[in-house]
């Protein structure tokens, strides 16, 4: 890093200097989750707390959230506070099912998500960037970044595990974004311990988005299946595959609509954010996007095959990591001790909440340099191996890791690849984006941007 050019530091809420009120807590969690936290949680490795009479522990020490994603991952459950609010989404889908239905699921989907399988859709991912640079007119027009991310990638997944043509007069993004922040936000009466039969007023302006995918689902389910009656032969993609694995030893027919509409729902909006804040902050960086357009121009110039992308352009990716580093797609691993459990000197009586939050790890004082800086250099291969496992959880880590890990980090490079070849991106006087929590980290007031073309 050039001793002379400050690295840019994106917008984040400052630590609280003072602990919050009861009803101070209610808000904040309900607006902005991650703007609860004070300067202890940025500086201690392990902070002990109370929320509403209930024991928290936030975990910032890597052994220590090894020991609870891997290590002893059998005694803890999904908090359920997390719960509360994505099960009515996803229901027994692969982010919220737990025990014998978690295990079904992850054994139908664990075939699509091997590294050879996602190899294999380099060039869907290359046609879609391709097809969707198309609508960038290139003349310096605004253009939406997070909600055209949304798209894409949208796109990406619909071309490469539903092998569907996505209506182009979809309302999806809109969807997407009034369903996360609407039923993705934790409502007054889960903290309160409201029983659950008791409607979150909060939620009752997602359940038309909700339908939206829900009903979009089903009509995809009704198409395939039409297909296989006939006789015909249909895609090998992710959707025949858990059709295929519906039985009485398999799914049930709710948990392939369930899984579905995961994979719908939140598979591509935790890309679609990190690709949104990556331009982002690349946009607000000149140094490092110079980087970037060197690099992309070489390599996509070369005729290098895409699946190759990824490891061909170090420091595309590094940028990547290092915006999911500052804006982690998942903000927030929340866990709960079904027994009694230690670790060193830390107690942690059954019923425990212990939050293991990327947003503050990825920001924490006693494990990074600069925290608050996008410097991509962090991820260079030379300098990767300094970056344990367990401070940088993108994906999170354990038997519940991001399954589409892999897919995502090629998704993002062959997306990155093809937009930032052919097109700048510029702020302009509106683009003032603030990381909101909802289920993935938002920008409130999205991502306005210049689209002007390169060459």
């Amino acid at each position: 890093m050039d001793a002379l050019i400050e690295p840019f530091e994106p917008p984040a809420p400052k630590p609280r200097s003072q602990p919050p009120s009861r009803l101070q807590v209610i808000k904040t969690i309900y607006r902005n989750p991650i703007e609860l936290w004070g300067e202890p949680a940025y500086a201690n490795p392990v902070l002990k707390a109370k929320m509403f009479n209930e024991s928290m522990i936030v975990a910032n020490q890597p052994d220590f959230i090894r020991h609870i994603l891997v290590d002893n991952a059998k005694n803890y459950r999904m908090a359920r506070v997390r719960q509360l609010v994505l099960r009515p989404i996803l229901r027994d889908g692969l982010l919220t099912a737990e025990g014998p239905a978690w295990k079904r699921s992850r054994r139908a989907v664990a075939p699509v998500f091997t590294p050879r399988h996602a190899a294999g859709f380099a060039d869907q991912m290359l046609a879609c960037s391709e097809r969707f640079a198309e609508r960038f007119a290139g003349d310096g027009g605004v253009h939406d970044v997070a909600l055209a991310m949304t798209d894409l990638t949208y796109e990406v997944l619909a071309a490469t595990l539903f092998s569907e043509d996505p209506d182009p007069n979809s309302s999806l993004a809109e969807n997407v974004a009034r369903l996360l922040d609407t039923m993705g936000r934790v409502d007054p009466l889960d903290l309160l311990k409201a029983p659950e039969w008791i409607p979150r007023l909060t939620r009752i302006r997602g359940r038309g988005s909700l339908n939206y995918f829900r009903k979009m689902v089903r009509e995809m389910i009704a198409r395939r299946q039409e297909m296989l009656a006939r006789g015909e032969k249909a895609p090998e993609d992710f959707l025949t595959l858990l059709i295929a694995q519906q039985g009485p030893d398999g799914l049930t027919e709710q948990e392939v609509e369930d899984n579905i509409l995961t994979f719908l729902g939140a598979g591509h909006e935790t890309t679609a954010r990190a690709l949104g804040w990556t331009i982002y902050c690349l946009a607000n960086a000149p140094r490092e996007r110079e980087h970037v357009e060197e690099e992309v121009d070489r390599i996509v110039d070369s005729g290098l095959e895409p699946v190759k992308w990824l490891d061909a352009m170090p420091y595309t990716r590094a940028a990547f990591e290092e915006a999911m580093r500052l804006y982690p797609p998942a903000p927030s691993i929340n866990r709960e001790a079904i027994a009694d459990d230690r670790w060193g000197e830390t107690e942690i009586p059954a019923g425990t909440t212990v939050l293991v939050l990327p947003w503050i790890l990825h920001r924490h004082k006693l494990l990074w340099d600069r925290p608050n800086a996008f410097i991509p250099e962090r991820f260079l291969p030379e300098n990767r191996a300094k970056i344990g496992r367990f401070q940088y959880l993108p994906f999170g880590a354990g038997p519940r890791v991001c399954i589409g890990a892999t897919f995502a980090l090629q998704e993002a490079a062959i997306a990155l690849g093809v937009l930032m070849k052919r097109f700048r991106f510029d702020c302009t006087q509106d683009t003032k984006p603030w990381p909101v929590q909802r289920v993935t980290t938002q920008p409130l007031g999205g991502l306005p941007m210049t689209v002007t073309t390169r060459r």
